[in-house]
């Protein structure tokens, strides 16, 4: 074959999130020929990264970004990109609504196949024939309820702008052919046509390619769709009289028991070893307490506490948690956030003291 008659090398951006499903994804293209490199975009709300890291009772667990791992199995590069500054419009005002809990699924689909669509762009500006000729996700009919039904498949082609350059290898033959089937860079045929909830395909797929270790997490790896943590970044607007929030605010809900005895205060109190030494690098940023006559947890005061009767019941409810909690009294550390500390001997708070209607997560 002469240069003049070599074919095109195309080439496709995943969206990679480090489940099985895009791994797949990526390995069908790959067995087509087609070049492939995946982009895994960061919000802040997914569980991997560092939150495994925080806790002993997670210490089994892999400590490994899955992404980067899923590069690393598939000889592909990947690009890791901080979104999220902008994905905070995506959370508080979903044109589509939000799912079971704040996970808004439908818009964030649409998002990040829409970066995928500017990435695509922007690399044609650049590199001409080395640009990006679709996009690929591991997206399944039927798999979420929100976000991979058959009739909002359309709109996140349409919404992101990446109409018929999306292709959706492992159901793609349920759906109308896409740019790549029908300028035939990829074999129709050879795709798959999944559909529901029923994992076995996906397993076989696996299998098939001798593939035996992959994550697979729950609601996609996103925090947003579990109810606690969904229940407490509810909590941190209403309290705050608005929808807003920091990187850091988002940090904090994923760790240590969140309670809130009044409206103007909250208390994120450790669980642990982990989560003490997490929230030891917030105490520049709030007021902390933490026992002093005996083991116990260290706890962040997000809000004000307006009064000496506020700053006991906070310093007895830290003092329940920790080792001296059947004692008559607790000596504890008050430091406000520019280092000035004081001390307090208090009672522990009984259980009934802590009611659950506190407990906002």
């Amino acid at each position: 074959m002469t240069e003049a008659t070599q074919p095109i090398q195309r080439r496709a951006i995943a969206l990679v999130s480090g489940g099985l499903d895009s791994m797949l994804a990526v390995k069908v293209m790959q067995e087509q020929g087609i070049e492939v490199e995946g982009v895994n975009f960061f919000t802040g709300f997914c569980v991997e990264g560092h939150t495994h890291a925080i806790r002993k009772k997670d210490k089994d667990k892999d400590k490994r970004n899955n992404a980067l791992w899923v590069a690393e199995q598939l000889g592909i590069k990947m690009h890791i990109i901080d979104i999220s500054e902008e994905y905070k419009d995506v959370v508080l005002n979903p044109k589509h609504g939000y799912g079971a809990n704040l996970n808004p699924c439908l818009d964030c689909k649409i998002f990040m196949v829409n970066q995928a669509t500017l990435m695509i762009n922007k690399a044609r500006e650049f590199a001409g024939d080395r640009g990006f000729d679709f996009i690929v996700t591991g997206e399944v009919i039927g798999q979420r309820p929100k976000s991979q039904r058959k009739e909002t498949m359309p709109i996140i082609s349409q919404e992101s702008g990446a109409d018929d350059r999306l292709l959706r290898p492992l159901c793609a033959r349920n759906l109308p052919p896409t740019l790549p089937e029908r300028e035939g860079w990829v074999n129709r045929e050879a795709l798959f046509d999944f559909s529901g909830r029923n994992r076995k395909p996906q397993m076989a797929l696996a299998k098939h390619f001798g593939l035996d270790d992959f994550a697979q997490p729950a609601g996609g790896c996103c925090f947003l769709t579990d109810e606690s943590y969904s229940n407490k970044l509810a909590d941190l607007w209403k309290a705050r009289n608005e929808r807003r929030y920091e990187l850091d605010d988002i940090m904090l809900l994923k760790v240590g028991r969140h309670l809130r005895p009044e409206p103007h205060y909250k208390l994120i109190i450790s669980r642990e070893e982990g989560e003490n030494r997490f929230l030891e690098g917030y105490r520049y940023m709030f007021t902390s307490i933490t026992t002093v006559s005996c083991p116990g947890p260290l706890a962040l005061v997000d809000g004000n506490l307006e009064s000496e009767e506020e700053v006991s019941q906070a310093a007895a409810i830290v003092a329940r948690y920790s080792k001296g909690r059947v004692l008559d009294e607790v000596t504890l550390e008050v430091r406000q956030a520019d280092g000035v500390a004081r001390q307090v001997t208090v009672k522990p708070a009984q259980p009934d003291d802590v009611p659950l209607a506190w407990n906002v997560g």
